[in-house]
């Protein structure tokens, strides 16, 4: 059954959200982000290891996105996520994660090896 003109851009918005999350380094900035209330750039730069050109560029995607909102504050930017149900998202995705994991235990153990997500 084909999409509706109607149906079209609600599901290309929700396409768009796991565009922002299909890359590994935006995912551990979210989940940066999960485990504090923000986040400047500097500690995001420092907590990743990223360029600061190339962080740019993930914050500007999941901006882009709506998962994350940003403030100015003087010379700094700060960010944290756009609502709770980012966090929630994470949580679920990890849970998949291990769920499809549990078959090779390589992997599992590397994956419960991963930083605590905080609850929420």
């Amino acid at each position: 059954m084909p999409l509706t003109r109607t149906q079209r851009p609600l599901y290309e918005v929700k396409a768009g959200l796991f565009k922002g999350l299909s890359h590994p380094f935006r995912i551990r900035i979210l989940e940066l982000l999960s485990a504090a209330e923000e986040l400047s750039v500097a500690e995001l730069q420092a907590e990743t290891g990223l360029e600061a050109s190339h962080l740019s560029q993930h914050l500007a995607v999941l901006r882009r996105h709506r998962l994350v909102a940003s403030e100015r504050r003087a010379s700094h930017v700060y960010y944290r996520l756009a609502g709770p149900k980012v966090a929630e998202l994470l949580a679920v995705a990890r849970a998949l994660l291990l769920d499809v994991l549990s078959s090779d235990r390589d992997l599992l153990a590397d994956a419960h090896a991963l930083p605590a997500l905080p609850a929420r």
